[in-house]
């Protein structure tokens, strides 16, 4: 280790003698000019493989470690928006789902692969669904989700700020489209309760909906979005918008609607009632259901655990060159650390 700096007994005798504003302005000098005593580390070939290999031996097994415990998580996923389309209608998807006289009832099986230990969660997915387009994103009024009708400036929430000369409440293109696709579960003919509370960010619910504020005036044009608000909850209990509202920053993510708090044994065969009311097909979107139970590290993701595993055995073989490196070519101040004065 090199310890940089001049004289520093000198340097202390003659800065008893300097006044305190001008020892600042030296001190602040030297700072400026990089003349302070400092100590950096010189980077021996030993030093350097040593750190490398430990960074692997490290690395590799809480990658390891992560990849095993996201492979605990069990996850179904199944694709509906195409199986729940009639087949006289699978020619024009769009004007089958924007007809309000078909009923949209569809029916899913699911068999569970293997013991599903509760909660079991149950997501909805959207791909290709751009919730973070810029002009969408700031269609909406947080001080209006707050303070309600109180809150008048929904300048921001165009074109869905008003109808008919009132206010919308809650206003903007997000509110506007609300997932509104239901599912129910069946196993053995006896439905499986979905707990549909606590799915939102308690923060949310706390501090950003307010808890006097009433849905007023929604989907009550002639363009009707996604799903319709029961007027009489308010907006902080209305977890299904809360948690729409948070958007997505890719254009394929995952909701929660709600948990399954009981297990779910191997080979059980589940049937979903679901409404398939959402439109996704006048932009090519799809949509899935997902369940799935968790880990201490959440939901499975591989990605943690990949990139833990290839970070250390990077370092493994970056170390075992340097190595090589060095006993081809042996440096003669290998391992030794100087302390110049």
């Amino acid at each position: 280790m090199e310890v940089e700096g001049g004289n520093t007994s000198a340097n202390d005798a003659v800065a008893r003698k300097i006044p305190i504003q001008s020892r600042r302005a030296k001190v602040f000098y030297q700072f400026t000019q990089q003349n302070l005593p400092a100590c950096k580390p010189v980077l021996t070939p030993s030093w350097i493989v040593t750190t490398f290999l430990l960074m692997g031996v490290i690395f590799i097994p809480i990658g390891l470690v992560t990849l095993r415990t996201s492979h605990s998580v069990i996850e179904i996923v199944e694709r509906y928006d195409t199986e729940c389309i009639p087949e006289k209608f699978r020619g024009n998807k769009v004007s089958y789902i924007k007809d309000s006289t078909i009923l949209k009832n569809c029916s899913l099986y699911l068999k569970v692969p293997k013991h599903m230990k509760a909660p079991i969660y149950i997501y909805y997915q959207l791909d290709n669904y751009y919730q973070n387009h810029r002009r969408y994103v700031k269609s909406r009024n947080d001080q209006q989700l707050l303070h309600g009708l109180k809150y008048n400036d929904t300048s921001s929430c165009q074109p869905e700020d008003s109808n008919n000369g009132l206010p919308i409440v809650p206003c903007g293109l997000i509110a506007w489209s609300l997932f509104n696709d239901t599912f129910k579960f069946i196993r053995e003919s006896s439905e499986l309760v979905v707990n549909r509370k606590n799915i939102a960010w308690k923060s949310d619910r706390n501090h950003k909906f307010g808890k006097q504020v009433y849905p007023f005036n929604f989907q009550n044009g002639t363009f009707i979005g996604g799903g319709s608000l029961d007027p009489s909850v308010p907006l902080s209990d209305q977890e299904d918008l809360i948690v729409w509202m948070r958007t997505a920053a890719l254009p394929s993510f995952r909701k929660m609607y709600g948990r399954i708090e009981e297990d779910l044994d191997a080979d059980d065969v589940i049937a979903v009632h679901l409404m398939n009311n959402y439109n996704t097909y006048s932009f090519g979107g799809k949509k899935k259901l997902v369940l799935s139970t968790s880990s201490w590290l959440g939901g499975k993701n591989d990605f943690l655990g990949v990139a833990y595993v290839f970070v250390g055995s990077s370092s493994i073989i970056i170390s075992l060159v340097f190595m090589l490196l060095h006993v081809k070519n042996p440096s003669s101040f290998a391992g030794r650390l100087s302390f110049p004065l």
